[in-house]
């Protein structure tokens, strides 16, 4: 039987990784994009509704922790490339991004350079812990 004061460990992980060079502004509006696509691909990531002593409604939220880092352009690329050696899920934010403003042109952005082209500076992975420990590596954790 589960104790309540026994730490939750959990299986899986969700690490997002930022370029180290971005202004704030940028790294919060990239990270708030990346973990997006997360929930909808994978719904068990997402825990119940909530709400208060009101009984004011509250949207569900991931069920487990964000954990946000931050790498150099070289440790990004190489992060990338683990992530989809590994296939686990995976969204990616391009420098061309922050010049589009909708959907449509986000993803014709994406389209139109080859994977190993991409000006990555954000990438979300969720996978198998110990995977995505490997594909994390060389980077750190955000300040």
């Amino acid at each position: 039987m589960e104790s309540v004061n026994e730490p939750v460990r959990f299986e899986t992980k969700i690490a997002v990784i930022l370029r180290d060079d971005l202004q704030v502004w940028q790294r919060l509006n990239m990270t708030a994009f990346l973990v997006s696509g997360i929930g909808r691909n994978v719904p068990e990531v997402i825990g119940e509704p909530y709400s208060d002593a009101d009984e004011t409604p509250y949207l569900p939220m991931f069920r487990q922790p964000v954990l946000v880092f931050e790498a150099g352009k070289e440790a990004l690329t190489t992060s990338h490339q683990r992530a989809v050696s590994r296939g686990v899920h995976l969204s990616v934010f391009t420098s061309d991004l922050f010049a589009t403003n909708n959907d449509r042109d986000n993803r014709a952005a994406v389209r139109a350079v080859h994977r190993d082209q991409l000006d990555l500076v954000g990438m979300a992975v969720y996978g198998p812990r110990n995977a995505v420990d490997k594909i994390v590596k060389g980077a750190s954790m955000h300040p």
